[in-house]
């Protein structure tokens, strides 16, 4: 009489575990849908940026249309590659932000440009939509860490395959996110 209750009680908690396990995948493969949906927002807003930052550009440095036909270009690619795999999107993103860097290097020879309270405010946005985009990144890799991590330790890798669980790609930051930026204030006072 002890053992069925014994194997009963076995069953009950395998399955409670099972269920427990499988409710914090589900829950951690929607928190990372949800953070990529935020890095996709914020690319989003880049995107839209960049247009009007280019024209203000091309104002006053439109004989450097190599440069912004660069930029347009990546950003181009990078709208495309809306839906694409993180990896594949992360590359063309860092692709974007090296040529916008390249732009805004340019935009530094034209002191009448960045003098503009346009051209001010546009690189300010700009400013806040990369902190943004770098902000969503750490929380989507931290919660897709969380959610590999979960799908490939042993006991729980017995519930993510049984169920199709998979691991999630990273969304690496850029080699032009990794580069911190000099910036000048004023005119002749020299990289802070």
């Amino acid at each position: 009489m002890t053992i069925p209750i014994i194997v009963l009680a076995a069953l009950i908690l395998t399955i409670a575990w099972v269920g427990l396990t499988y409710n914090r995948l589900v829950s951690l493969r929607l928190a990372a849908e949800n953070s990529w949906a935020q890095i996709d927002v914020a690319l989003k807003l880049r995107h839209d940026l960049i247009p009007t930052l280019a024209a203000a550009v091309a104002g006053y440095a439109g004989h450097e249309q190599e440069t912004l036909a660069r930029v347009a270009a990546d950003r181009s690619l990078a709208v495309a590659a809306d839906t694409e795999a993180p990896a594949a999107r992360s590359a063309k993103e860092a692709q974007l932000g090296g040529s916008l860097g390249r732009m805004l290097i340019l935009a530094e020879d034209y002191p009448e440009l960045r003098a503009t309270e346009n051209f001010s405010r546009m690189q300010t946005d700009l400013a806040a939509v990369e902190e943004r985009i770098a902000i969503t990144r750490r929380v989507y890799n931290d919660t897709v860490e969380t959610l590999n991590t979960k799908v490939q330790v042993f006991p729980s890798v017995l519930v993510a395959r049984g169920f199709g669980f998979t691991a999630r790609e990273f969304f690496a930051a850029g080699a032009s996110a990794q580069v911190v930026p000099s910036v000048e204030i004023g005119s002749g006072s020299g990289p802070v």
